[in-house]
């Protein structure tokens, strides 16, 4: 990722900045912290598993707590610690969907929100797959390990305890707000 890539897409920035205010705020999977920076919160942390996106981040938000978080694990945060927990760009990076999720749920308070922005997969990329084939619209270099549809984002947010506030497609991503 490049060291200054420019601001954040319009779409994204509004949908965090559309969460509103909040209490205590954990910007999960926070990158470089640009979406972080719009994001409205008494106390704000940022975690990832990169360490060079929580320094950049760090740089950008110097009064929010910076946490190094290990894939696949639990995180690092007691139940129930956050009133919104947010994740854009994440989801479909993530190895064990169940455990991030999980663990999501775990840290946010009851009635708090997870907010969660990902890739759209739809009858669109479907039809392409169908009409093209698989590789073409699919690099085998990507980092992205799973594909959302609005029915299985759905799906999975419910099965894992939260009732789904909102989701709706927007640029190419799904947006969602769940209350846990």
């Amino acid at each position: 990722m490049p060291e200054d890539r420019g601001p954040a897409p319009v779409h994204l920035a509004e949908f965090v900045r559309g969460l509103g205010p909040a209490g205590d705020v954990l910007d999960l999977g926070t990158g470089d912290g640009l979406l972080g920076a719009e994001l409205a919160a008494d106390r704000l942390v940022l975690a990832d598993t990169s360490r060079t996106a929580l320094e950049r981040a760090a740089r950008r938000l110097p009064d929010a707590a910076v946490v190094p978080i290990e894939p696949d694990s639990p995180l690092p945060f007691a139940d129930s610690a956050f009133d919104l927990v947010v994740c854009v760009h994440v989801l479909s990076h993530v190895r064990d969907v169940q455990l991030f999720l999980s663990e999501s749920r775990r840290v946010l308070r009851p009635g708090g929100r997870l907010a969660v922005a990902t890739t759209a997969h739809g009858r669109g990329a479907g039809l392409s797959i169908l009409a093209r084939g698989f590789e073409p619209g699919f690099n085998p270099l990507s980092p992205h390990l799973r594909f959302f549809t609005r029915r299985s984002l759905a799906r999975v947010l419910d099965e894992l305890g939260f009732e789904v506030q909102a989701l709706r497609r927007g640029r190419g991503d799904l947006l969602a707000v769940a209350r846990r």
